[in-house]
């Protein structure tokens, strides 16, 4: 599995109005909808990024008002998802 280190400066890490404990899932849910967004990730692989659910990440693109996009890739996943009775 490839992975990807991004180092975040300590000073942006300390200017963060966050708890310590929350500051990666939050920068991880912003990546994911902005990567999503823009086009560059499909909803699955966002919402792996992010580490959400698919429902929760849905959800949260409708609270940040970004449009689903809808590719064979997603319904795929769709019907994946459909047939693996969760």
């Amino acid at each position: 599995m490839a992975s990807l280190t991004l180092e975040v400066p300590k000073e942006v890490v300390e200017a963060m109005r966050l708890p310590q404990m929350e500051i990666e899932a939050e920068l991880r849910k912003e990546l994911a909808v902005i990567l999503y967004k823009r086009g560059v990730l499909s909803l699955g692989k966002a919402r792996l990024l992010a580490k959400m659910s698919r429902r929760d990440f849905i959800d949260l693109l409708g609270q940040r008002d970004v449009p689903r996009h809808f590719t064979e890739d997603d319904l795929n996943s769709d019907i994946e998802y459909a047939l693996s009775g969760q």
